[in-house]
């Protein structure tokens, strides 16, 4: 079940976070690098519900929290069309459509709110990431060189977006 983060998720919600970059070798931050707390999460929830242009989507197997959609709206006259987008989905939910779904839920719910634009980043050696925003309807706009540092190398990172018509 795919639905809009309440505040009473905001625990299941870190949990989540810290579960998803601790399995993921695609994510900002490094396993363990910070401490996402129900604290974190209730605030970043209430400061997102609050506007227009954002929201986080979470995907609910039975009682578990499995997979999250944040979309980050602009904050300024001239970026509230857009939202920036991260998406974290447990590894053993990987590969079933979760991902597909949450961007379906997205597309409707960012045509609801009049945005025109929806962007994100991704690892250009995350070809599983790359596919599924590509099936989403991005595109690839350009290239960060040595944007990350990973295991003791520098990779590149895709800009991807998608316009909304």
């Amino acid at each position: 079940m795919i639905r809009e983060a309440r505040l009473d998720d905001a625990l299941g919600l870190a949990k989540l976070v810290e579960q998803v970059e601790s399995e993921s070798e695609f994510m900002l931050y490094d396993p363990g690098e910070r401490k996402p707390t129900a604290e974190k999460q209730r605030n970043m929830i209430q400061a997102l519900t609050k506007q227009d242009n954002a929201t986080i989507f979470v995907v609910e197997e039975g009682e578990q929290l499995v997979g999250y959609l944040f979309a980050i709206g602009g904050n300024t006259k001239r970026t509230k069309h857009s939202a920036y987008l991260v998406i974290g989905i447990l590894a053993a939910y990987r590969g079933k459509g979760i991902g597909t779904a949450l961007f379906n839920e997205l597309d409707h719910w960012a045509r609801e709110n009049t945005l025109h634009r929806l962007e994100l980043t991704v690892v250009t050696k995350n070809n599983a990431g790359v596919s599924l925003y590509q099936n989403a309807g991005f595109e690839i706009e350009g290239m960060k060189k040595d944007s990350l540092f990973i295991d003791g190398m520098f990779v590149d990172e895709y800009y991807m977006g998608k316009i909304i018509n």
